[in-house]
C-alpha cells in the first residue's frame, strides 16, 4: 500500500465523518470534532487492538454490511466517558453505575447508527452501489471479547484494510474521545481507491 492509496481511503472516511459531526454538533448539546485518522492492514484483532482499553472494558457499536459488498464499521467508547457523551449528545447525563445502563446503551446505539451509517453511505456512494446494513449492535468487553463478538459476523483470520478515526467531544468543561473503525476487505479497498482517485 503506497501513501497515495492510503490517503484516499482516509480522506473518504474523514470527509464523511466531518460532515456528520457538523450536523451532530448543530443539533446536540456539545461540540464534536475529528482529531486524526490512520490507515493500516491486519486482522480484526489487530484493528481492535488499536483502541486504548486502559486495562478495562469498552462499549462498542457496530454496523455490518454483507452481500455483494462486505464491510464492517465499529465505534468504540470508554465507559468512563459516558457522562460526557450523554451531555454532548443529549444535553444531560444518566445516573452512572458500574456497567452500561440500558438507557446509555440505547443512546450509544443511536449515536452509532448516525455515524456508522454515514460512513457506510459514503462507501456505497463512492461505489455507486446500494446496500442493506445490519441494525446497529451493541457489545461490551475487553479487546479479546469485542474481537470475538465481531468474529461472528466477519472472518477474524482475514486481513483487512482498516481506517481508524479518533473523535473528540466537548460540553463545557467535560471532554471525551471515541474511536471509529472502517474494516474493508482488500478487494473492496482497491476498488474504492480506483474509483475515488
Amino acid at each position: 500500500m503506497n501513501p497515495k492509496e492510503s490517503g484516499i481511503l482516509e480522506r473518504l472516511a474523514a470527509l464523511s465523518l466531518e460532515r456528520c459531526l457538523v450536523k451532530i454538533s448543530k443539533v446536540s448539546a456539545g461540540t464534536w470534532e475529528l482529531l486524526d485518522t490512520a490507515d493500516s492492514r491486519g486482522t480484526l484483532s489487530a484493528a481492535v487492538g488499536q483502541y486504548d482499553f486502559k486495562g478495562r472494558s469498552a462499549a462498542a457499536v457496530y454496523v455490518d454490511v454483507q452481500g455483494g459488498v462486505s464491510l464492517t464499521t465499529l465505534l468504540l467508547f470508554d465507559p468512563e466517558d459516558l457522562d460526557c457523551i450523554s451531555k454532548c449528545f443529549l444535553g444531560y447525563s444518566f445516573p452512572r453505575s458500574r456497567t452500561v445502563s440500558l438507557s446509555e446503551e440505547v443512546m450509544l446505539l443511536e449515536l452509532g447508527n448516525i455515524m456508522l451509517n454515514s460512513l457506510c453511505n459514503s462507501v456505497m456512494n463512492a461505489l455507486r452501489s446500494s446496500f442493506m446494513p445490519s441494525v446497529p449492535c451493541f457489545i461490551e468487553g475487553d479487546a479479546a471479547g469485542i474481537a470475538g463478538a465481531l468474529g461472528a459476523v466477519m472472518d477474524a483470520k482475514k486481513d483487512f484494510r482498516t481506517i481508524a478515526i479518533t473523535l473528540t467531544m466537548q460540553s463545557g468543561a467535560s471532554t471525551g474521545r471515541c474511536k471509529v473503525f472502517v474494516l474493508l476487505p482488500d478487494e473492496l479497498a482497491a476498488q474504492l481507491e480506483g474509483m475515488v482517485s
